[in-house]
């Protein structure tokens, strides 16, 4: 019983670091890696579809994306929503690709994207303590219930909170690399 609540508060904790480290990707760093492009939506048929799912993605070089179309008839598409998408690139399109030149850092930018990148990072510590909340909770209730004794419970609400202590540490470890990532020019 005690055993399926931990492991249920570490499914848990390892699901916000996995969410952190998905929001995290989709962060510019100055150099071009296809996941920043996952958030685009192409009108494909009438359905939203993700942009990998109707086109070749690529990167030629650290700067840019190349982006080719399984159909021609939806580079039209694939443009617009590229620039709906609010992503901060202007497509260049040649009648057969699609090219995106992602532009420079600035200073300013970057400390806004430093900002948010602890708005992300303090959301996934948030995420962990309420696993911990949660886990503590259901003890709480087996003790009360009479399921388990009252050290029992004490020594499972420690052992959650030293695996919660160690999944903070990996959040903010997590977000610091990315801050150094961000800052490195």
């Amino acid at each position: 019983m005690i055993n399926e609540v931990k492991q249920k508060s570490k499914d848990k904790m390892q699901n916000s670091i996995d969410s952190l480290l998905n929001e995290l990707k989709k962060v510019r760093t100055g150099r071009a890696q296809v996941s920043m492009l996952d958030s685009v939506k192409v009108d494909y048929y009438g359905n939203p579809s993700p942009l990998n799912q109707v086109a070749s993605l690529s990167c030629p070089d650290a700067k840019s994306f190349l982006i080719a179309p399984w159909e021609a008839s939806i580079l039209k598409d694939i443009e617009q929503a590229i620039v709906k998408s609010d992503i901060g690139m202007t497509p260049q399109n040649d009648g057969k690709v699609i090219r995106l030149k992602l532009p420079e850092l600035t200073e300013e930018r970057r400390k806004q994207l430093v900002k948010q990148i602890k708005k992300t990072v303090e959301e996934a510590r948030v995420s962990v303590r309420m696993a911990r909340r949660d886990a503590n909770d259901e003890l709480k209730r087996l003790q009360k219930d009479k399921v388990i004794s009252e050290d029992e419970q004490k020594s499972a609400q420690d052992e959650v909170q030293k695996v919660t202590d160690d999944y903070i540490k990996q959040v903010d470890k997590i977000g610091d690399d990315k801050e150094k990532e961000l800052m490195t020019i």
